[in-house]
């Protein structure tokens, strides 16, 4: 199946100063390399969104969003389809905010005004109550707990080697060691590189792994229990216990409220 490639309408400037845009990508779908002077929030309602923001890799589940700021330049790819959510914020709104990339952990309210507004298709914000509740996504914004990434990655040439090769198969359940076999180092040195690197333990990474492959998995009639075997996981229940860690719902609660509410 060949790849979509989508590129974004752009502007000069933002219509307003706070400016909202929704689609929905298809599955295997590009977004090309792009800047902008104004900061935005890329958000995916549902399914997994694969960034690249100023050469990092990020990739964002539901309850978290990217933070790209202004003038950075960015692409994405989702291997499934995703309901995309973007929020534009002129530079002016931008200095309270973070100057990197990184991920924003995304309250409740702050879906919910975005849900609405794309369910009304609100762009530029016109009423007045419009206007308050943009005001408020600009607030929820500047609280947002900041994550450097869910998933990040190491730049470490041997390190990166095992990362992509538990992502190839995010089932595979051979332990630190083959790894650490594999790039030709101790176990105990691998050990401290995840943690030194990426700021957690191998068996930490690996489970935020398999969250992400388990959103994208769910998109399917597959079993929540088909799902949890084919993630490397030997009961279904404790595949339902390291997603709900995460989600803070079930698979099959996330199911009903992502995927079939569609």
């Amino acid at each position: 199946m060949p790849r979509h490639i989508v590129r974004l309408a752009d502007f000069a400037r933002l219509p307003s100063p706070v400016y909202f845009r929704y689609s929905d990508f298809a599955p295997d779908t590009e977004c090309t390399p792009h800047q902008h002077l104004w900061g935005s929030l890329d958000y995916s309602a549902s399914g997994v969104m694969r960034m690249e923001v100023a050469g990092s890799r990020f990739m964002s589940p539901p309850q978290y969003a990217v933070w790209v700021p202004p003038q950075t330049e960015h692409s994405s790819y989702n291997a499934h389809a995703i309901i995309y959510h973007s929020v534009g914020l002129a530079p002016e709104l931008c200095e309270q905010l973070p100057k990197h990339p990184c991920t924003l952990a995304i309250s409740d309210i702050l879906k919910a005004i975005l849900k609405d507004f794309a369910q009304r298709d609100v762009n530029n914000p016109q009423s007045d109550a419009d206007r308050r509740l943009a005001d408020v996504v600009v607030d929820q914004l500047r609280q947002a707990p900041i994550h450097d990434c869910f998933l990040p990655y190491a730049r470490h040439s041997g390190l990166l080697g095992v990362l992509e090769g538990m992502q190839a198969d995010p089932g595979d359940n051979r332990p630190l060691a083959h790894w650490a076999e594999q790039v030709h180092v101790s176990e105990r040195t691998l050990a401290r590189q995840f943690v030194r690197e990426l700021g957690m333990s191998f068996g930490e990474w690996r489970q935020r792994l398999r969250y992400l492959a388990a959103i994208e998995a769910l998109d399917s009639e597959r079993s929540v229990q088909h799902v949890a075997f084919d993630l490397g996981y030997s009961t279904a229940s404790a595949f339902i216990a390291m997603f709900q860690r995460h989600a803070g719902c079930t698979p099959e609660q996330y199911r009903r409220t992502n995927i079939r509410g569609r």
